[in-house]
């Protein structure tokens, strides 16, 4: 392109994000992966941002198959099915829609046969969806542990670490409860990666964590646990194991393709993709000092890669709020505001992040743009932009420039993604 605008700009960063939500849409995933029709009878069972859309995709699929079973997802994430029953739960921390799900699930692959087949439709955001506590545990002491591990900048492989030895239906237990039909295991990532235990807690998969892991996570962020809560930790039960059950897990949408679908498009427009990994993790506003280093050495060096050229990373980073206090933000305008602080009104570098569900924490946006002038728009309104990232107020910064990524519920999930963009 002959000259390069924030309008030009942004167009190219939102064909890229609008191609690598596109690579994981259900319905277009699911095809390939769907295993023999069986002899009996076919459960359908499944928590994620995504569940939803994918069990409409399978029903699409499969017109002359009963299908029956119980799907959870997000409020605002659910679409028409006629024969799998979709129930709406909160996300990031569970609500008692949460634990009637889990509940209903359960039941539902009771009394099954070798020729009955259950398929799970795993995704993104299934384990605060999916929430059915130990006995002597309640639904409040996980929702404070949740609230606790979300505030901490915990990594997700930690939470769920954590989130499965509270719960009676994650770590492959889930599985355990359908035997012994047969399971297979349908998935979209959102974790780097790609481990099926780490997504939605890996509730069909067997489990490799241990209570001494639990316990080194807890003291590492300083969680401390209610008496009562500790004594049930406390009381060891056999995780599930591969000599207990046998996953048949299909990775159906992953970061990785996601990125790549967007570097087809910067190579289809002249621009030389780089994709610097789909799992990248760490605290949001480091990576955004991080990669300010990235995209000048570009520009001035043409190192690593010359211009006109665009880096893609994936991955979920942290924001660690501790005891403090939080206004309005998501790990990706957290990432873009440090971003911006950091070019300090470089030209020639625009970027965008943006969460591929379409919500970026618990915010309406997906995420935000930076640009160029973000900073001299916002000085001319007597916009703070260091405070507001040190107040975890990013949202906020971006909704007043009139910059957020609003996309709604895309009813996908492969984490997030960002582009910077150097010409």
């Amino acid at each position: 392109m002959a000259t390069w605008t924030n309008k030009t700009a942004q167009a190219v960063l939102l064909e890229m994000f609008n191609a690598a939500i596109k690579s994981a849409d259900p319905h277009a995933a699911l095809m390939d992966a769907l295993p023999e029709k069986p002899k009996g009878r076919c459960i359908v069972v499944g928590a994620g941002k995504a569940s939803a859309a994918m069990a409409a995709a399978l029903e699409a699929a499969w017109p002359d198959v009963a299908l029956s079973g119980v799907v959870v997802t997000r409020y605002g994430h659910a679409v028409p099915t006629r024969q799998i029953r979709i129930i709406e739960a909160a996300h990031p921390v569970s609500d008692s829609m949460s634990e009637v799900a889990s509940m209903l699930i359960l039941e539902s692959v009771k009394n099954l046969t070798p020729d009955d087949l259950v398929i799970a439709l795993i995704s993104g955001g299934g384990s605060a969806l999916m929430a059915l506590p130990r006995t002597g545990i309640t639904l409040a002491d996980k929702q404070a542990v949740n609230k606790a591990l979300l505030r901490s900048g915990a990594t997700i492989q930690e939470m769920n670490a954590v989130r499965k030895h509270f719960s009676d239906i994650k770590g492959g237990r889930l599985a355990l409860a359908a035997l012994p039909a047969k399971v297979v295991t349908l998935v979209i990532s959102d974790v780097p990666g790609d481990n099926p235990e780490d997504i939605a807690s890996g509730p069909t998969v067997p489990d490799s964590s241990t209570l001494e892991q639990v316990r080194v996570i807890l003291s590492r962020y300083h969680i401390d646990l209610p008496e009562h809560v500790s004594r049930v930790l406390c009381e060891r039960r056999a995780t599930v194991s591969a000599a207990d059950i046998q996953a048949d897990v299909r990775m159906i949408a992953t970061p990785s393709k996601a990125l790549q679908s967007a570097a087809a498009i910067a190579e289809r427009m002249g621009i030389t993709p780089l994709i610097l990994g789909d799992a990248l993790e760490g605290e949001s506003a480091q990576l955004g000092i991080m990669m300010a280093g990235i995209a000048r050495s570009v520009k001035h060096h043409g190192l690593p890669v010359k211009t006109p050229a665009v880096l893609l990373s994936g991955g979920e980073t942290t924001v660690t709020i501790g005891k403090g206090s939080a206004k309005r933000g998501g790990r990706n305008t957290e990432f873009l505001l440090s971003l911006a602080n950091t070019l300090a009104g470089e030209e020639q570098i625009w970027a965008m992040a943006g969460d591929s569900d379409g919500i970026d924490g618990t915010e309406d946006a997906a995420g935000a743009f930076v640009c160029p002038d973000s900073l001299f728009r916002a000085r001319e309104r007597e916009i703070n932009a260091k405070q507001m990232l040190d107040e975890h107020d990013s949202y906020t910064f971006f909704a007043m420039l009139n910059d957020l990524i609003k996309t709604g519920p895309t009813l996908t999930n492969v984490n997030d993604i960002r582009a910077i963009l150097i010409v």
